[in-house]
């Protein structure tokens, strides 16, 4: 009697042990394929890329914007006062360029060649004044004084027929290359400073980056912003991913690809889709949001998680549950 007491009783504790062990292995296999994680919705601050004064504020803390929208303006009159400037001077500077390029006008040659006619013929008469002195001077029929007014004056002659016939010569050779060179840099900066000035008076207008929710509004109608000065928080509605962290054993899953389902806990049963778009090839520790007792030392991979059906239930943080999809 008491051989078959303990006959049950083994075969008891080997039943309860194997369906123990069934139970676990099931388990197991369940959540192979399951792994938890956060939505991560990314967020923009927005400003201005030039100072200015705010004219108009256009949206609101809350408001939904698409991409391309019309968030804030400046006052523009100083930006377009700055265009008109660049332009004037870039005209000035392409005309310049063009006359270096084309070369000295006809008119221009001409006029060199009479005034270097003009110098000989004053070197001449000069020379011969400065002849009849120096004859003159040993008779004492002149002074030295009349001698050295003579020899001044031919030796100014002499330099202004010099610089008349540079004139000629550089206007018969044309600009140097270095000048022209120089020209043709000279007016690429004054389009870029126009370009620039284009640029700016662009600029003056805020949009939405992408579709969003504004999240805060720092500036107010009549304030005056420097470039870089935060106007505006948005939160992306796109894209919105998924950051979790998968194990070593589970990295076959949930490989770059993988298409996975996402529920959340106030999402009422509504089951979201998406795909595994990143694996971090680092391991690190498992982070504090996920990590248990026992998984206090496993290293981990996180992986990013593109949602393909967002709406407004995801928020920033909730937690989610992946499931991966059978293969």
């Amino acid at each position: 009697m008491n051989k078959k007491r303990i006959f049950i009783v083994v075969a008891g504790l080997g039943l309860l042990s194997l369906g123990i062990t069934s139970y676990r292995a099931c388990m197991s296999r369940k959540s192979e394929g399951v792994l938890y994680g956060n939505v991560d919705i990314r967020e923009a601050t927005l400003s201005f890329r030039v100072a200015g004064r705010v004219s108009e504020v256009l949206v609101d803390e809350g408001a939904t914007v698409k991409a391309g929208d019309p968030l804030a303006r400046l006052d523009v009159e100083p930006l377009q006062n700055a265009l008109r400037a660049a332009e004037s001077a870039a005209g000035a500077m392409e005309a310049r360029n063009a006359l270096i390029h084309r070369g000295y006008r006809t008119e221009d040659a001409a006029q060199a060649r009479a005034r270097l006619d003009a110098a000989r013929a004053a070197f001449t008469d000069a020379d011969l004044t400065l002849g009849r002195q120096k004859a003159l001077l040993p008779s004492g029929a002149t002074s030295r004084s009349a001698f050295d007014a003579a020899q001044a004056g031919r030796d100014q002659a002499a330099a202004q027929l010099r610089v008349a016939e540079e004139q000629v010569r550089a206007m018969n050779t044309g600009f140097r290359k270095e000048e022209i060179a120089e020209s043709d840099a000279q007016l690429r900066q004054a389009q870029a400073q126009v370009a620039t000035a284009r640029l700016a008076l662009q600029d003056a207008q805020l949009t939405a980056p992408s579709e969003g929710v504004v999240l805060t509004r720092a500036i107010e109608k009549g304030t005056q912003v420097q470039a870089g000065t935060p106007a505006f928080s948005l939160s992306l509605t796109r894209p919105v991913w998924v950051r979790a962290y998968v194990g070593e054993p589970q990295m076959g899953r949930f490989s770059p690809g993988t298409r996975v389902q996402l529920r959340t806990d106030a999402s009422g049963g509504r089951i979201y889709h998406g795909t595994v778009g990143f694996v971090s090839p680092t391991a690190e520790f498992t982070p504090k949001s996920v990590e248990t007792v026992d998984l206090r030392t496993s290293l981990v991979y996180r992986l990013r998680i593109v949602v393909e059906d967002p709406d407004t239930q995801l928020r920033q943080g909730m937690p989610v549950t992946v499931v991966a999809e059978a293969r």
